[in-house]
């Protein structure tokens, strides 16, 4: 049987231009574009937005503090290290605590490959990989970004909308109708 289902895509949202991106979950969608305009729809109806951006889950290269202990030779690039060197994002997450955020975008990294740009955002100081729980590492050609222009269309219609936790509503059920048996 084969799968029917469309690619996953990861979504990073902003949610002020002075905070950095972060990822709040992932859609499904046949391109990038229908995935950022699925993103916008789950991920930016109530809350505040200011940029969205989407990219394959297939392009992450995502690892965990613990399986980098587990496995040592991580640091091994086991992909080809030839050609050219391009821009990568890394993003960390340094908290066990439960939030609607994954991780958060904290730099970039040139290399040739996913792993040795992880190697070097490990290596340096600014990341403080001592307290990264997991990496991710994006490689910036499979981002698609929300156009600023298109900011208030895609994202103002949301700041007027009152956000009420689904308790407020109360219940609605069947009616019953008052039937009377005949004894």
């Amino acid at each position: 049987m084969s799968d029917t289902q469309w690619p996953r895509y990861e979504v990073f949202k902003q949610d002020s231009p002075n905070q950095p991106h972060k990822a709040v979950g992932s859609v499904h969608a046949p391109d990038a574009e229908m995935a950022l305009l699925n993103a916008r729809d789950v991920f930016a109806r109530r809350p505040k937005a200011v940029s969205m951006w989407v990219a394959p889950a297939s392009t992450i290269l995502s690892m965990t503090a613990e399986e980098m202990a587990a496995n040592p030779g991580w640091r091994m690039v086991s992909e080809t290290g030839e050609g050219e060197e391009r821009p990568f994002l890394i993003f960390t997450k340094t908290s066990q605590r439960r939030s609607m955020t994954f991780v958060t975008h904290v730099g970039v990294i040139t290399a040739v490959t996913a792993q040795e740009a992880l190697a070097t955002a490990v290596a340096n100081a600014e990341f403080d990989a001592e307290n990264v729980w997991v990496w991710w590492v994006v490689p910036e050609s499979a981002i698609t970004r929300s156009d600023p222009d298109d900011q208030a269309s895609h994202f103002a219609p949301a700041a007027d909308k009152t956000y009420r936790q689904q308790s407020s509503y109360g219940f609605v059920g069947p009616t019953r109708k008052n039937v009377k048996r005949e004894t």
